[in-house]
């Protein structure tokens, strides 16, 4: 897997596996193991999710060092204060069953979130987690986050696909040095996106599936990108996308796309 080296020197490698509340205990083994073979290393979840324990113990008896895999998990908005913070890290790091994350994030810009934010830089300080970052932030609450940190967020972790491509914030983090994390990168399935003409006509040249196409687009924008199934034949396809590239006309057509329309 292809991975991106975030602001703090720390790699993630660009394509992982969401498991957006998958709480059914073989559901998720089955889904998680089937990434591992396909070469998986990626693995995003939440307080929210409620499967932080289900993942940790599916990772424990993989067979893989703690070294040769990635775990992202996020705080909820029901945590308001810096205490709080880090007794939800720490409940966190104990369901998992791992000493330390490698990335924590602060799920919603909610009430608090200055507070959660100085409890992740002390977790980060005192090396409990490797990188820290935000989630569904946008160009004020980043402004506002920016103003008060110690530490710069390494990403932002947005809802992003084809009818939904957010240009601006992808622009804003670029020029901040923050990585742009995609969520829900192929619509969930809900918008059309995986039916759009102009994506299936580029996936019949490029003899791939319009799924295949789509993250292909997001990974060529140097997005990190955590495609959720539970399939292990849908999984397996959604890691195929590092044998072929887009053309530069092909970007362009995905980009007029773009409906400024969210489904998350």
């Amino acid at each position: 897997m292809e991975q991106i080296t975030l602001n703090n020197d720390v790699k993630i490698p660009q394509l992982g596996l969401g498991v957006f509340q998958i709480e059914d205990q073989k559901v998720l083994q089955d889904a998680v193991q089937a990434a591992i073979k396909d070469g998986y290393r990626h693995f995003d979840t939440a307080a929210l999710y409620r499967n932080e324990k289900e993942l940790g113990q599916v990772l424990a008896d993989s067979g893989l060092k703690r070294d040769e895999y990635f775990v992202t998990s996020k705080v909820w908005n029901d945590v308001t204060t810096y205490d709080e913070t880090k007794a939800a890290f720490a409940e966190s790091l104990k369901k998992l069953g791992t000493e330390y994350l490698d990335l924590y994030l602060i799920h919603w810009p909610t009430e608090g979130y200055l507070e959660k934010w100085r409890a992740l830089e002390d977790l980060y300080e005192d090396g409990k987690v490797r990188a820290i970052g935000v989630s569904n932030f946008e160009k004020d609450d980043l402004a506002n986050l920016l103003t008060n940190a110690r530490v710069k967020p390494a990403v932002d972790q947005v809802e992003t696909h084809p009818y939904y491509q957010r240009p601006e914030l992808h622009q804003l983090l670029t020029e901040l040095g923050i990585a742009y994390e995609s969520w829900s990168p192929l619509g969930r399935a809900q918008n059309g996106a995986l039916q759009d003409p102009t994506i299936a006509a580029i996936a019949q040249a490029h003899e791939k599936s319009t799924a295949q196409v789509i993250l292909r687009w997001h990974l060529q924008l140097g997005e990190i990108v955590i495609p959720k199934s539970t399939h292990a034949a849908r999984i397996a396809e959604n890691s195929a996308v590092f044998d072929f590239e887009l053309t530069p006309e092909e970007m362009t057509l995905i980009a007029q796309l773009d409906q400024g329309q969210a489904v998350g």
